[in-house]
């Protein structure tokens, strides 16, 4: 049974103990907490955005489209242990580059970058944790619908789109404003640098998503988390 000590008593005790200290060699220093990587998000040269250390041994590279079915799953599956058990501990990062594969990737990937460093990448999982829904919107659509959200001009087409599949709302959930989603999705620039990245990963020999690079090399057939994790391991 857990006894109390009445304050009376508390007091009594302070003064029978003797108050005990350790030398000062001897007292051990404060180990600071490891330091969490998955905190670090930078956008980068190429294009992408990376997670983690800018210095880790292992760089990782996921080339990957937003309507992809198999990237869904492996931010699902795959990215949560490859943070927890590579990138937060700094021994790899994590950088994700676009590979579009048609008008309502090109929608959603603009809308994913116009968040802030540190919101991207739990954008681009909510993104995909809600791919049935928003992809499901276009599916709905008749050919016409369709035809008329694509027959436009590509940035009117990218904000027509982005707003019939609600991708502005996931946004706005992930601090991206109206105003923020305007200026983004209204950006030429911002749109050539996914196509400059679609034409970059094509000459690097990627052919569909998800692809991974390690070191600055595709890792073959790897494309979930069982079959990428003993290419992670053998780099250890």
């Amino acid at each position: 049974m857990r006894t109390r000590l009445l304050p009376g008593a508390l007091a009594a005790v302070a003064l029978i103990l003797p108050v005990a200290s350790a030398p000062a060699q001897q007292r051990r220093p404060a180990v600071p907490a490891a330091r969490d990587w998955s905190r670090t998000v930078a956008p980068t040269a190429e294009g992408g955005f990376r997670m983690g250390n800018p210095d880790a041994p292992v760089k990782i590279v996921e080339y990957l489209s937003l309507t992809c079915p198999h990237c869904a799953h492996f931010a699902e599956q795959g990215a949560p242990r490859l943070i927890r058990d590579y990138v937060r501990s700094g021994r790899a990062s994590l950088e994700y580059r676009n590979f579009v594969l048609n008008a309502y990737d090109v929608a959603a990937t603009m809308i994913s970058r116009c968040a802030a460093p540190e919101n991207y990448f739990a954008l681009n999982h909510a993104i995909f944790a809600s791919q049935s829904q928003w992809v499901g919107r276009i599916q709905s659509m008749s050919a016409e619908q369709r035809r008329q959200l694509q027959d436009q001009p590509p940035l009117t087409s990218v904000q027509r789109i982005v707003a019939a599949t609600g991708l502005d709302a996931i946004a706005a959930r992930h601090g991206v404003t109206p105003a923020r989603a305007r200026a983004c999705l209204s950006s030429q620039a911002g749109l050539d640098r996914i196509m400059a990245m679609l034409q970059a990963g094509e000459r690097a020999g990627v052919q569909g998503t998800p692809s991974f690079a390690i070191n600055g090399r595709l890792a073959g057939n790897a494309s979930d988390w069982a079959s990428l994790e003993p290419l992670l391991r053998a780099t250890q």
